[in-house]
């Protein structure tokens, strides 16, 4: 498939992208993190974004109707991949080690993988629970 016809796909993926990092310095705008503070807001940003990919992936690889073909990357690639954040994620790691707060260093570290994995398969159970229950019989 040539450059042409991937087009569509990378305006959506760009669309996407601008939509997600908005979001995402928007939290930070409204749930501002102090200097050596623990980093709530990415945490939670990675976990929605998370949670959200998690579902996504069910709704357009395991249902019945999936979306238009332009959904899942608009959505997953774009709009979640510019939500969430691992150079954020990798900065907030690093000032806190810079700091001398390495326990809240390394509970960041671990407490974000171990979030993001959870918030994902919780994205996905959620999303399997709902669609089994709108399916015909």
């Amino acid at each position: 498939m040539g450059f042409r016809a991937q087009l569509p796909v990378v305006a959506v993926v760009a669309a996407g992208g601008a939509l997600g990092a908005s979001a995402r310095y928007a939290a930070t705008l409204l749930w501002p993190t102090p200097a050596g503070a623990f980093p709530w807001t990415i945490l939670t940003v990675n976990a929605v974004g998370c949670a959200v990919l998690g579902v996504l992936m069910v709704v357009a690889t395991e249902t019945a109707n999936p979306p238009h073909p332009l959904v899942r990357p608009f959505l997953g690639t774009g709009v979640c991949g510019g939500f969430t954040t691992f150079s954020t994620y990798s900065l907030d790691t690093q000032r806190l080690l810079a700091g001398g707060e390495v326990p809240r260093a390394l509970l960041y570290l671990g407490g974000t993988a171990l979030t993001a994995f959870a918030a994902v398969w919780a994205g996905v159970v959620a999303a399997r629970a709902a669609t089994v229950r709108r399916r015909p019989s």
